[in-house]
């Protein structure tokens, strides 16, 4: 049974969706992929304006809680970066670092749990597979395209399960 005596949650994905990964994508490129490189470059992620405007207006109305696919020992990075670029404080949500599941396993889980207690008033991702799988699961999606999709860091997310 949800809360309704508490706003709806708006839940927004980070990388690609909040923070630009470009600069970063080469090291998903190689072989074997730089992980540790990749998710070291993180903090210097220039905002992405749309998704950040569009975080900072549903927090007229929401709760924004950020739901990522990075590991957890990213936590300190993203929590600054997120400050740092004027997001809404949130709840933020993270993959165990041992976690190598798809994303949107680990998403989907989430989200129905949050959906436990709260209504989900939608998530925003750039990932097609967590948005087909959410809208599947009766969740409303907003499908951030406002930036380039990268094959590797997809391959990634749906092979190995790291972000």
């Amino acid at each position: 049974m949800t809360d309704n005596s508490r706003p709806p949650l708006a839940v927004f994905d980070l990388d690609n969706t909040l923070a630009d990964t470009a600069h970063r994508q080469r090291f998903l490129e190689r072989r074997p992929r730089d992980w540790d490189a990749f998710f070291a470059a993180a903090p210097h992620d220039p905002p992405i304006p749309e998704g950040v405007a569009l975080a900072v207006d549903s927090a007229r109305e929401c709760e924004v809680v950020y739901l990522t696919g990075r590991p957890e020992r990213c936590r300190n990075d993203t929590l600054e970066w997120l400050a740092a670029h004027g997001l809404p404080e949130g709840r933020l949500h993270m993959r165990r670092n041992d976690d190598r599941r798809p994303a949107r396993f680990t998403k989907l889980a989430v989200l129905r749990r949050l959906a436990r207690t709260r209504e989900v008033r939608m998530l925003v991702d750039d990932d097609e597979l967590v948005c087909v799988d959410a809208e599947r699961a009766g969740f409303t999606v907003v499908r951030a395209r406002w930036s380039a999709p990268s094959p590797d860091l997809r391959d990634a997310q749906e092979r190995e399960g790291r972000t």
